[in-house]
């Protein structure tokens, strides 16, 4: 049998650089002027913004840790030192590094999730020579989507460069081309050699828009018809004024009586005068008005669904908090696997590229990981006590690694936990209860 080593199908159909033209039937979804729309709804839509909010910031607030699986221990603290990450089971005893000039791992997950409205985000990995000639990561700058001109791709559907426009400063700057080594890219949904990937709310799209559309009716409706429409009735013409002199007379005060409907307001100091019989009312629309909420509502409810953020709207829209926990549940796996898309990119396009650049390919690497977001069963004291108790845990050194980081409580020294196992007592911190003699001890 013949061990194939080459491919000889293809997965990109655009000829050497992706538009996705041809891929998106609503014209103001193609691309590039999805970019704008997309910046749109998540700006100005509260429950667009909410459901963006739902999604990112549980992401955000997670901790991560740079896990050294395997690596060497110059390799994984000079890693979590460019990202300015803890490594696992070391959160304690980490020092405070100086952030001029280095890496702000918040900023740059804060910015990878733009992934997520736009379909992509993309970064160039800037670094710097230390003085012992290592390349440490100074930066990976952040390059918005509206700025990407052209992406290049290859037959096999893999990413060959990048295009920027031009300068706009008056500068005179070529469009610049970012290769693939020099890019880190966060991509949603990626299909073939589709590197623009798909946004979050492209399934929202038609409800926001119908939603705002309603929204525009809903506040003329108020505005026409919530104090009624002036009209006024002209004055009774005397018999005595006929002909030519009653016709210029009715159309002068049917002039006069339209400006005063058209300038009428309400106010302190509002009011109007009128000639003897004649009539200023408010009319009102008769029968009732459309009712705007309950499409709205929906509206609202499909913005969430899309996302899987159904528990937005229960207890307000539709539904009771009590099915909160089952959506919420669902809910919280897509927001692990989001966050676990963002842990392989960054170990296969930061962390090992730094590895590669100091050590060589053949070096093991340490990977990124992050806590769990919303555990599903909360480890307490007791219930870990009772596990051990029964035998069906083992309260070894990665158990106690792992409950000191998860309750914040400081982290031990191999040679410390080596003298508790074999019962030797422990140097107290000065000034602690454990270092003073107590009444019947000697010192």
């Amino acid at each position: 049998m013949t061990v194939p080593t080459s491919e000889k199908g293809y997965a990109d159909t655009s000829s050497g650089w992706w538009t996705a033209l041809d891929e998106e039937e609503t014209p103001e979804l193609q691309w590039p002027k999805n970019v704008s729309v997309y910046d749109k709804m998540r700006r100005q839509d509260a429950q667009v913004i909410s459901v963006l909010r739902a999604v990112t910031l549980p992401i955000r607030r997670t901790s991560w840790r740079i896990d050294p699986n395997g690596a060497k221990p110059e390799v994984a603290q000079q890693v979590a030192d460019d990202l300015g990450l803890d490594l696992v089971g070391d959160d304690a005893n980490r020092k405070v590094i100086r952030t001029r000039d280095r890496f702000s791992w918040a900023e740059h997950l804060r910015l990878s999730l733009l992934m997520l409205p736009f379909g992509h985000s993309v970064f160039e990995q800037v670094y710097r020579i230390d003085d012992s000639g290592r390349a440490r990561l100074r930066k990976l700058a952040w390059r918005p989507p509206k700025t990407i001109s052209r992406i290049d791709v290859a037959g096999d559907g893999g990413l060959v460069a990048m295009h920027q426009h031009g300068s706009t400063g008056g500068t005179g700057k070529a469009a610049p081309r970012m290769g693939v080594e020099q890019l880190v890219v966060y991509v949603n949904d990626r299909e073939g050699g589709n590197w623009l990937g798909q946004s979050l709310l492209r399934p929202a799209y038609k409800y926001w828009l119908l939603k705002d559309r309603l929204l525009r009716v809903q506040a003329q409706t108020v505005d026409r018809n919530g104090l009624g429409i002036p009209v006024y009735e002209g004055s009774a013409v005397p018999d005595s004024v006929s002909g030519e002199d009653r016709v210029d007379r009715e159309k002068k005060e049917i002039t006069e009586g339209l400006k005063l409907a058209r300038g009428l307001r309400s106010g302190d100091n509002a009011g109007a005068a009128i000639p003897n019989s004649a009539k200023l009312t408010m009319k009102g629309v008769e029968g009732d008005l459309p009712d705007a909420d309950i499409p709205i509502r929906y509206y609202d409810e499909q913005i969430a669904r899309a996302v899987l953020a159904h528990f937005l709207n229960l207890g307000t829209e539709t539904g009771s908090w009590a099915l909160g926990s089952t959506f919420a549940d669902f809910f919280t796996l897509s927001l692990q696997t989001v966050a676990m898309q963002i842990a392989d990119t960054v170990t296969q396009h930061i962390i090992e590229d730094l590895v590669d650049l100091n050590w060589g390919p053949d070096e093991p690497a340490p990977k990124l990981v992050f806590d769990e977001i919303g555990s599903r069963h909360p480890a307490t004291a007791e219930a870990i006590k009772a596990l051990i108790d029964c035998g069906a845990l083992t309260a070894d050194g990665d158990l106690e690694t792992h409950l000191r980081t998860i309750y914040g409580l400081p982290s031990l020294s191999p040679g410390e936990r080596t003298k508790i196992r074999t019962g030797t007592p422990l140097k107290a911190a000065p000034g602690t209860a454990a270092e003073t003699p107590t009444k019947g001890q000697t010192a």
